[in-house]
Order: C-alpha cells, then structure tokens, then sequence
C-alpha cells in the first residue's frame, strides 16, 4: 500500500478506532459492558468494561477531590499492577499524568526519582512506606502521600468510593505520562509522552487484536511495555487483559491456559527460561498464537515450533519514540500451531494483510534473518540512519537510528525539566535515538549496538553513570567505570564494575558487595567488581570504556 501522503489521511489512519485511551475505554464501557475487561489473577478479581470504567471514573472524581489538578505529576510505586491500571485511567481521566516509579528503587535512586518527577501526590504500598519515610531531608519535595493497602482496602479504598467524574476533556497532546530512561552519561530523565504517544505507541499492536483476544501480562506497569502495550492496547481494542505481579517460569504457562491468554510479550531472558523446562507431548496445547520478543533471539522459531506460536512480532521500542518500526514472522502455518480449537482472534491471511496494508515487513520462519532485525517504519515516522553530521547514510552504512514525526506530539514531548536534553536530543530537527543501526536496499533497518553506555539486564535498560554513582559512595572507592558484558542468559547484558581503590584502603570485595545489595536493584548490581592501579582517561578525563572492554574480554580468553 502507498504511503499515506496527508497529514489528514495519516490522522485518520492513526485514529482509525479512537484517538485517546480514555475515549476508547468510555466507549467499551457504553457498547460492551459486560464484557470481560480486567483479571487479576493474583488475587481472582474480575472486572468488565462497565465495573472497569465505574472505578476508574469514582477514583478521577475523588482525586480530583484530593486536590489533584489537570496537568500535575502524580507517582505511583506498589507491585500491585491492578492497583497501577485503576490510577493510571483514573489520572487521565481526572487529566492529570501517570509517573509510575521503579518498585526496585530504594535510597538515592528513589530519592532522585521522585524528586525530579516532583508529584502532588505519591501513592506508596504500605510495605515500600519506610522507603519513603527514610529518605528524610534528600526528599527534597512534599507530595501527599496515600498509603496502598489494597484496592479497595484503606486510603486506597477511600479513593474509589463512589464520586463524580470531573468533567475534564483529554485532548490527544496533553500530557499522559512520564517515564524514566536508563539514562547514560547523566542521571536518568522523565521522558514527558502524550495521549498521541501512547496512540502511536501500541498502535500496530492493537490492529493485531479482536475483541476475543486475550493479553496476558506479568510486565511491571512502571515500563510502557506492561502499562502501554500490554493493558492499555487490550483495553483500547475491547479485549481482555490477565494481570500478574511478576513472571513465573513455572507458573507461565498455567496462567496461560486457565484465563485464555492468546498473545503474551516475551523479554529476551524469558525466553531461554521457558526453553529449559523438561519438554512435555502438550507443549503445543496451549492458546498462545501470538508473541511479541523483543529483541527477537535466535532460537525463536525452535521457540514457536515448541509451543505452538503462530506469530512473533518484533521491532524497536522505546520512551521517546514509542514504536516506530515492526516486523512481523509467520512461524506456522494454520493448524499447524495453536491447536485449532484453541485459537482465537485474526486469522493467518488477516494478520498477513493487516501488515502488508501498512507496508510493513513480513516474514517467514524458516527466513534467514540478521541478528537485530527490526523490520519497516510505520507509516507516522520518518525513519533515517545518520552519520555524525547528521545526513543521512547510505544504505548498508553503519551510523545512528533516528527519526521524526510526521504528526504533532506522536513521539515524546520533552526531558522533563531538562531543557538542554532535550534540545540536544532534537538537534536538526531529528531525534537521535543513541542507537546504531543500518538500512538495507529493501528499506528493512537492523540494530547493531549501542552507542552510549546503556545496559540491558533481565528487560530493564540501567545507566552505566547510576552505577557508577553507587559505586563511588562506599569510602574504600575512589573512581568506578562499569561496562556491559554478554550475559549468560540469553542476549542482553551483565555488569561488570572497574574501581580505583581510594589512598589509604584496601580492596575488600566483600564489603563493596554488601554495599551493593544495601544500595542497588538486584538487576543493578555488577556480576565482577575489578581493582585496577588506575581507570584508562582520555587527556580531557574521560574514561576509556573501550579499553576496560579489551581488557575484560582478554581476561576472559587468558
């Protein structure tokens, strides 16, 4: 199909269902009220469109109450994604934005967080209370704070007590959410995304769903993959959504076969975990036809060929950009993964023509594919691979991914306040993503590494500068510098940390090991902490990461 010329054919297309997720919601609510919305499975709750709908329009009507206004910043940090999913469309509801934090942050990584979001309100379970408390005068700001019990249990409970929705209209570029980067060189920064963004975000993916699917979640709801991709698009499409607090290998696929789920999204370490499990004749029984991997690994046609998966969707992902380009891969045929009588939702040719449509990339299993395939631009962003002046690259040159919209607010609106960010970020009217990448003749583009100091571990992207700025807070450390190495799961990363032992200590490796489990995430902290005599500079001080990559890697040969 042509690409769609007009910025009224592209609005149209983009807004072929709804334009926010609040008008979506409103409508199921109206049109299939007893349709099944929510499950937690957790706990067993059950929610259709209209229960869904009622309690998110009682807690918009009694934040408002509370003294929440359009426009202002509330945070969220509890484990419970179904107490995630109320606030989140009772905030926008109310007008207000969604900023969810890490459940994994304590101390100054939390402290940070919160200050730099600086919510009117913070919403906290009542088990991560003292995390709060604790931070005392490195809390810098004073939202209220409402403690989490459950839903419908203690100060939560109060909030979704009946009460009148505000009569708020959301318009597609208010601000919807912020969302926290890795960051690289610098702290992490809250990236500012609209109602637009989150359209253009789960776009593709809600075009591959019926009202009869069933999407099944175990993502945090602080990331986008869980609260966008996941509850949202089932949400926008009238579908269902199964809601888990974390993944479960052993669990996984249980879970999968009692609440129907048909599609699922997989992170790289999921993937060889469910693979390790003693194979079983009814692996295939199972009503999962869709899967999303990102990135998409090398064995995921064994995968699909195991358990019975019809389609893998894959592509590129990110805060800023939402999701600008997408491939997707017919594993099977029909009949020849999900068992018949289990399958639900678009047919094989309907799911082909739904890509094709778009002009976006499809492929076969048994294809041969480069390793970091992304697939094809959707038809709202213009893609690029630019060299360091920012022209664009031949194709089959190395340079950096890169793109802008062809429609207001479809991409993030801004580094909240950091102004010099996002302007560097933007720099001649292109966002620079900091990844390299390639483009083919066919106009396929490929991811081949990072180029900044990113880490990926265990499906959370972590700074390098966050580690390190741990790192150098126990008194024995003078300078730390730590690198991404392969992991041994998988494809994505470890950490592993050089550190400049401080003048008059010694290295105790014991001791900067306890400091890590009292200060960092589990998923932050360095698999090897290596003493070095000194940390390679460049004259202008700059750390040498290169050189501490080379020596890794020697030492692992030697």
């Amino acid at each position: 199909m042509a690409p769609y010329q007009s910025a009224a054919e592209l609005e149209s297309r983009l807004e072929f269902d709804f334009a926010t997720a609040v008008d979506a919601l409103d409508h199921h609510a109206e049109h299939d009220a007893d349709r099944l919305a929510v499950l937690y499975g957790e706990t067993g709750e059950r929610f259709t469109y209209a229960e869904f709908a009622e309690i998110t329009d009682h807690a918009a009507g009694n934040l408002a109450a509370l003294g929440v206004q359009p426009g202002e910043r509330v945070s969220i940090l509890t484990t419970q994604p179904l107490v995630s999913a109320v606030l989140m469309y009772a905030l926008w509801k109310a007008g207000a934005v969604y900023a969810p934090v890490n459940f994994q942050y304590t101390g100054d990584l939390l402290a940070y967080q919160l200050n730099d979001t600086a919510p009117a309100v913070l919403f906290v379970d009542r088990a991560m209370h003292e995390r709060v408390t604790s931070l005392g005068d490195r809390l810098g700001c004073a939202p209220k704070v409402v403690v989490i019990d459950g839903l419908r249990d203690g100060e939560l409970g109060e909030l979704v007590k009946p009460a009148p929705r505000p009569a708020v209209h959301v318009e597609f570029d208010d601000p919807a959410n912020v969302i926290y980067t890795s960051g690289t060189t610098g702290p992490s920064k809250g990236v500012v995304q609209s109602h637009r963004w989150v359209n253009q975000y789960c776009w593709v993916g809600r075009r591959t769903l019926t009202r009869d699917d069933v999407v099944y979640n175990d993502l945090p709801m602080y990331h986008v993959g869980g609260a966008h991709f996941n509850v949202v698009r089932a949400l926008w499409t009238g579908a269902s959504v199964s809601l888990w607090d974390r993944f479960s290998p052993n669990d996984f696929w249980r879970r999968v076969k009692e609440t129907g789920c048909t599609t699922a999204v997989l992170l790289d370490v999921m993937t060889p975990w469910l693979l390790n499990a003693e194979p079983r004749d009814d692996d295939r029984r199972n009503p999962l036809n869709k899967v999303h991997m990102q990135p998409l690994p090398a064995n995921h046609h064994d995968f699909a060929l195991r358990f019975g998966i019809d389609f893998v969707t894959s592509g590129f992902g990110q805060s800023e950009s939402g999701n600008p380009l997408v491939t997707l891969t017919e594993q099977t045929g029909p009949g020849e993964g999900t068992p018949d009588d289990l399958y639900r939702g678009l047919t094989h040719a309907e799911l082909r023509q739904v890509f094709e449509d778009d002009g976006l990339l499809v492929l076969q299993g048994t294809d041969p594919m480069p390793k970091g395939i992304m697939g094809k631009p959707t038809p709202f962003l213009e893609v690029a691979i630019l060299d360091e002046r920012d022209r664009i690259c031949a194709d089959g040159v190395v340079g950096q991914l890169a793109m802008r919209p062809r429609l207001p607010s479809l991409i993030h609106e801004e580094y909240l306040a950091k102004p010099e960010a996002t302007v560097k970020a933007w720099r001649n009217l292109w966002f620079h993503t900091g990844d390299a990448a390639v483009r083919d003749q066919d106009g396929v583009f490929t991811y081949i590494d990072r180029m900044g100091d990113r880490i990926r571990v265990r499906g959370e992207n972590i700074s390098g500068f966050h580690i390190e700025e741990m790192l150098v807070k126990h008194p024995s450390l003078a300078l730390a510098a730590v690198i991404a190495v392969p992991s041994g799961e998988g494809e994505e990363d470890d950490v592993v940390a050089f550190v400049e032992v401080a003048e008059g200590h010694t290295f105790d490796r014991a001791a900067i090991e306890q400091h890590c489990l009292d200060t960092m995430p589990k998923f932050m902290r360095p698999r090897d902490v290596i003493p070095v005599e000194q940390i390679p500079r460049t004259p202008t001080n700059k750390i040498e990461k290169y050189k501490l990559r080379k020596q890794w890697t020697e030492g692992q040969a030697s």
